[in-house]
């Protein structure tokens, strides 16, 4: 550029660029340790497939083996009702099979009245009988309704869903010597031989030996081994502290 020219830049404050270096010369002037610093990567480890296989593997077994805690007191009880079945029963009361219910009975009370004998559904109900047979209370019939009597108090706030009723057959009186044994119960005289037709004896027993269980919709589901003493008493009230446990989810005291 002749002298002329430059002035004239010079002149309108024009600064000539400087010329422009080249990728080479650029790349070049770079530090040596741009240049050599490459990233390496190391080649995969043969073993580190097999380490994951054996972990997921392992994890699968844990979370099987905590499955099968959670579910083994299912599948023992399965296996022990289904396959094993002991044959000790736990009740000691005889089921009644298949269950009776109330019969459509009229049934006489103390005052005269009558009512029907499904009138008292809604309430388990321990019925004893006195002496349907021979039209006297001996002292194993008294021994009877002073065990029922005992067996209900014995249940604490329980005993507010069970009612005590001692059936009379036919014209029946109650014996004067029994009223301060009796408390609160539910006498009833009904017919003889419709009430021969609705509980049934043991072989070889009398209707007055039993004492019986009728559940609150109305069926006769358990009848109790005779000449209950005081241990057999004891086993009569577990029976029906089961019972009531099991219906507590919707058994509740006093009738609808």
């Amino acid at each position: 550029m002749d002298g002329f020219s430059l002035a004239n830049l010079m002149s309108q404050n024009i600064v000539p660029e400087p010329p422009t270096a080249s990728p080479i010369a650029v790349g070049l002037r770079r530090p040596r340790e741009e240049l050599l610093g490459l990233t390496v990567h190391s080649l995969p480890d043969p073993a580190q497939p097999v380490a994951e296989t054996q972990r997921t593997r392992s994890g699968r077994w844990k979370m099987i083996l905590v499955m099968l805690l959670c579910a083994s007191p299912v599948v023992a009880s399965y296996i022990t009702y289904y396959v094993i079945r002991p044959e000790g029963r736990r009740n000691f009361g005889e089921l009644i099979n298949p269950q009776r219910p109330l019969p459509d009975m009229v049934a006489t009370q103390m005052d005269g009245k009558t009512t029907n004998l499904r009138a008292l559904k809604g309430q388990w109900l321990l019925l004893s009988v006195v002496n349907a047979e021979r039209g006297a209370c001996n002292e194993a019939c008294a021994h009877t309704l002073y065990l029922q009597r005992q067996l209900h108090t014995s249940l604490g706030k329980e005993r507010d869903k069970v009612d005590r009723v001692l059936l009379l057959a036919d014209d029946q009186a109650v014996d004067p010597t029994l009223r301060g044994q009796l408390g609160d119960v539910t006498i009833l005289n009904v017919p003889k031989a419709a009430l021969q037709t609705w509980l049934q004896p043991a072989n070889g027993q009398a209707l007055q030996d039993h004492l019986y269980l009728v559940d609150p919709m109305g069926n006769w589901m358990m009848r109790f081994p005779p000449q209950i003493d005081l241990s057999a008493a004891a086993k009569v009230k577990r029976d029906m502290e089961r019972l009531l446990r099991a219906a507590a989810s919707w058994d509740t005291a006093g009738r609808p």
